[in-house]
Parts: C-alpha cells; sequence; structure tokens
C-alpha cells in the first residue's frame, strides 16, 4: 500500500512538471511574442482557462505529499519526500507571491493590434523566472521518483 500511495504522489507530482512543459513548450511562447496582440487566445468566452488544470492539480498533489510522508516518515524514503515537498512549497510560494499575480496583470492587458514593448520585456522576464520555476520542480521530481528505489520498510538507513 506504501508503494501504490507513493507513486500516486509521483504520478501527480510528474503531472505537474509535464504540464508545466507543455505549456512552456506550446503556449508561453505565444503569448509571450507581441503582448498585447498575442494574448487574444487567453481572451473572449472562447480564451483558453489553462488555470483550471493548476487549480486542480495542486490541491491533489499536496493532499499525496502529506499522505506519502505520513506513511513514509520512519522509512528511509522520507528524505526523497521532505526534499521535493519543501522546493515545491518554495514554488507554490513564489508563484502566489510573483507569478500569478504578474500573468494575471499581463494577461489582463486589453486586446491591441500594437505591440507594446514593456509588455514583452515583462513577459520575457516571466517567461525567463519561470524557466528556473520549472527547473527547480523537474530536478524535486526526479529525486522524488528516486525515492521508489529505497525500501517501503520502516528503517532508516
Amino acid at each position: 500500500m506504501k508503494n501504490f500511495i507513493y507513486a500516486l504522489c509521483c504520478l501527480s507530482f510528474c503531472s505537474i512538471v509535464g504540464g508545466a512543459i507543455y505549456e512552456h513548450v506550446n503556449i508561453v511562447p505565444q503569448w509571450a511574442k507581441a503582448p498585447p496582440a498575442s494574448l487574444a487566445m487567453f481572451q473572449g468566452d472562447y480564451g483558453a482557462r489553462v488555470e483550471v488544470f493548476w487549480m486542480f492539480i495542486h490541491p491533489i498533489t499536496l493532499f499525496l505529499f502529506a499522505i506519502t510522508l505520513f506513511v513514509s516518515w520512519k522509512s528511509a524514503r522520507r528524505k526523497h519526500i521532505v526534499f521535493p515537498l519543501a522546493l515545491y512549497l518554495i514554488v507554490l510560494v513564489t508563484t502566489s507571491i510573483y507569478f500569478v499575480p504578474e500573468l494575471v496583470e499581463i494577461l489582463g492587458t486589453n486586446y491591441s493590434t500594437t505591440i507594446d514593448q514593456s509588455l514583452v520585456e515583462r513577459a520575457h522576464l516571466w517567461e525567463s523566472l519561470s524557466h528556473l520555476r520549472l527547473l527547480f520542480i523537474a530536478v524535486a521530481s526526479v529525486y522524488l521518483l528516486s525515492g521508489l528505489t529505497k525500501p517501503e520498510s520502516n528503517k532508516l538507513t
């Protein structure tokens, strides 16, 4: 049962990494290219609502981390859960302090066919910093996954 819970936690966390990679390959470069014109993909009745995925996956992942940490507390896997969880929490805090407010402000810009250079610069800064954020969660996910190679027994090694 402990292996199953740990695997679910890994799956959920890797889903976050996968979603972030997808957005950084397919979505972010498009909206950051020439705002406010390039922001049209998020506007109107049929605009993309990428926040739905993130609002769904983060609580589930945090819950699974908590359960996994609880059932693995006295095992060799503990540090493979605590370290990724700590990085993830740091990423979530920085996301709520900077990334989400900045993105909401940029995406809330009224449509115009004229490219706003200051918005382009803000979008590129957001994108660059977000790549760093993605690197942190990718490293954390590999470390979390490596915990699956550790014994699930309640003996610290």
